[in-house]
């Protein structure tokens, strides 16, 4: 399928950058939602972390409504907020809140991540057994969003809110079984066998369910993506989020994005250098015609109805520019 027929949007994570303030990350995020929105991307969406030095993005919600009311026509929603985290009944009143802001441009993307560390988890009032509540916890919020729950979603004047979950292994099946819209991203995307993307999207689709949300399956594919003149300019763009990934994971803590030096990552510990690799094999990334070649391998081997573009960069100059590259890739071509 060309790319052209898909959908194209951005998720910014709000990164924060070495000698810049967390604010300045808050209002970078606001720019690129009116760049995304100048260049046609379809959806704009915020995540939500709490406790994590490199993102200042902790309340989608918040985030949502200033990222609306900084556009016009861009659809704006969240990837995700993590149910563990909160009532359903209070998302569902943020959402409800939204559209009626904004009628007919709120996208509300759930997800089960728990935070990252004991003293978050901890702040937050939640324990790690709160991810197993996630199907419950989402059905409440449906029937909130619907309606149909013992008390009533406020305000109830808005459009219907599509909703989309962040799944990875079981949380397809409960996209699934719900009749909901599935993002599927990481190193799932591009693993073969029965736990590859190919296999999982496959039981997705053979079990979905058809609901008032999604009548038919729907997929949204993330994966981090960069482009630039060269194949090189174009892995240096991800590489200080992938080194601050492989930090988090080795050290327990995601730093601000720095700048990639010259060396980078072969000065880093065999272990992080390790999971920098691997974190750029689970990309996409060269000049316009690689990533053309390599997001259109992605979509026919997963067969996805959209791309959600994710990866946080330094350079924001340079930033900007793959954002503008690869919505061109994505432009009806002239006849």
């Amino acid at each position: 399928m060309p790319l052209s027929h898909i959908t194209l949007s951005l998720l910014d994570r709000a990164n924060t950058r070495r000698g810049s303030t967390e604010a300045e990350a808050i209002a970078r995020v606001l720019d690129r939602a009116q760049r995304a929105e100048e260049l046609g991307y379809r959806r704009f969406w915020v995540a939500e972390h709490h406790g994590v030095p490199g993102i200042a993005g902790s309340a989608p919600a918040v985030l949502m409504a200033a990222a609306a009311a900084r556009t016009r026509r861009i659809r704006i929603g969240s990837g995700g907020i993590m149910l563990p985290n909160h009532q359903p009944l209070v998302v569902a009143e943020q959402a409800a809140t939204l559209q009626a802001l904004h009628p007919g441009r709120i996208d509300l993307g759930v997800g089960r991540s728990l935070g990252f560390t004991g003293a978050v988890r901890d702040a937050l009032r939640t324990g790690k057994e709160a991810a197993d509540r996630f199907e419950a916890d989402l059905a409440e919020l449906l029937a909130h969003l619907s309606g149909t729950a013992p008390v009533t979603a406020r305000p109830r004047d808005h459009a219907a809110t599509p909703v989309f979950v962040l799944a990875t292994g079981a949380g397809v099946d409960v996209a699934a079984r719900a009749g909901l819209a599935v993002v599927l991203g990481g190193p799932a995307l591009f693993r073969p066998g029965p736990e590859g993307a190919t296999a999982v999207l496959e039981r997705y689709r053979e079990r979905f369910r058809p609901s008032s949300w999604w009548p038919q399956p729907h997929v949204v594919v993330s994966a981090n993506v960069a482009v630039a003149d060269t194949r090189e300019a174009a892995r240096r763009l991800l590489l200080p989020e992938a080194r601050a990934l492989a930090v988090s994971r080795t050290r327990g803590e995601f730093p601000p994005l720095e700048p990639a030096g010259p060396a980078d990552p072969g000065a880093l510990p065999d272990r992080e250098r390790r999971l920098v690799e691997e974190s750029l094999a689970a990309s996409v990334h060269g000049t316009a015609p690689e990533v053309r070649a390599g997001l259109e391998q992605l979509v026919a081997r997963t067969g996805a109805d959209e791309l959600l573009v994710t990866g946080g960069a330094y350079d924001l100059e340079a930033q900007a520019d793959s954002d503008r590259r690869l919505a061109a890739l994505f432009a009806p071509r002239p006849r």
